[in-house]
């Protein structure tokens, strides 16, 4: 009666118990839901034609008063970083902003330029030492500030958030030698 008893119940509950244990492993192992990504950047998109546009007046003015402070050398005019790099920097910036309990964090993207005497390993491309390039500075949403007398800090407005790393190292365009009113 016990083998009965054994076979018949304790055989099948087993099973089920294996199986269940095996169906909630799996489910830990699979992947945390990722955070929904805001579509508000399609409000922002410009043609690739419409880049041009920016890219000739940019042309046109600012390149030209740089050639002339150059001796009629050119300067860099665009800059690359792969998607790699930018997702894992926006991942970074998110995780630092979050931790530090920073609200509405935000990349800015500032203009700089290469010192001649820059440190070769710090530049992604150190045979443009004295050419401009950008970089990337986390920034937050200002805290509001506790003087009645001070004044009031705008909360659309973000500042720059120094505890968390900027990002430099882009691969430069090679300058061109002439002027030219088209994009690569």
């Amino acid at each position: 009666m016990k083998t009965y008893f054994f076979t018949k119940i304790l055989t099948p509950l087993c099973t089920a118990l294996v199986l269940a244990f095996c169906l909630l492993s799996c489910t830990r192992c699979s992947e945390p839901p990722k955070e929904p990504v805001s579509n508000s950047y399609k409000k922002k998109l410009i043609s690739y034609r419409e880049g041009r546009v920016l890219f000739d007046e940019y042309t046109r003015t600012n390149h030209e008063v740089l050639m002339k402070s150059r001796n009629g050398e050119p300067d860099s005019r665009w800059y690359w970083f792969s998607l790699e790099d930018m997702e894992g920097y926006i991942k970074y910036v998110k995780e630092n902003a979050r931790k530090q309990k920073l609200k509405n964090p935000g990349i800015r993207i500032y203009m700089g330029k290469y010192p001649l005497n820059h440190p070769k390993n710090r530049m992604a491309k150190p045979e443009y030492a004295g050419y401009q390039t950008i970089f990337l500075v986390p920034t937050a949403q200002k805290r509001e500030r506790t003087n009645a007398m001070a004044r009031s800090a705008s909360t659309e407005e973000n500042t720059d958030v120094p505890s968390i790393e900027s990002m430099n190292m882009t691969n430069l365009a090679p300058p061109p030698k002439t002027l030219s009113g088209t994009m690569p």
